[in-house]
């Protein structure tokens, strides 16, 4: 499948599709940001928010543009308005209200990485979460073994439900390759 098609599925919803956007160019983000943040976390959190922001929009972008391009923008975007919140000394505290209606990440089917979840045994799986980072052992925890919903996490988290879905993914991603490699 195309690059298009993907944006194309993405616009419809489809899981499969936002986990091969958020896979294709989560290292060019990522590394956009690490450049100019000189900060793995800042980085990474920034790297969250783009594509939370950009899938929360998908529908706004135009097949006409690179897609890269529209998601790099997107996070640098995102980086300005930090560092005004910063250099303008404001705390900000945004209680952002997602509503399920209008953003909704499909999760009908379970995903490999779920099966993985699933199917591991959990001592094992443990030792494996514990090489996460702090942050996605937290996510990984509250929805799978507490097995709290997007909304109760994003609660809990003080975060908007987008952010906790991009998390999530990219926990389970991670986790994943864990397993894999231990398997290698």
């Amino acid at each position: 499948m195309l690059l298009e098609d993907h944006i194309k599925k993405a616009k419809e919803g489809k899981q499969i599709s936002f986990n091969y956007l958020l896979d294709t160019f989560w290292n060019d983000v990522y590394n956009f940001q690490l450049k100019r943040t000189q900060d793995e976390y800042e980085a990474e959190d920034i790297t969250i928010q783009s594509f939370s922001r950009a899938f929360d929009k998908i529908n706004t972008f135009k097949e006409e543009y690179n897609f890269k391009t529209w998601l790099i923008q997107i996070s640098k975007n995102i980086h300005i308005d930090l560092l005004r919140k910063k250099n303008a000394s404001i705390q900000s505290k945004t209680t952002t209200q997602v509503d399920d209606s209008v953003y909704k990440i499909v999760d009908d089917n379970p995903t490999p990485e779920d099966k993985l979840i699933t199917e591991q045994n959990l001592a094992q799986l443990l030792l494996y979460i514990k090489q996460l980072k702090p942050n996605y052992q937290r996510i990984i925890n509250l929805r799978y073994f507490q097995e709290l919903s997007y909304k109760e996490i994003a609660d809990t988290l003080n975060e908007s439900m987008n952010n906790v879905k991009v998390k999530l993914l990219r926990a389970k991603k991670l986790l994943s390759e864990i397993i894999n490699s231990s398997k290698s």
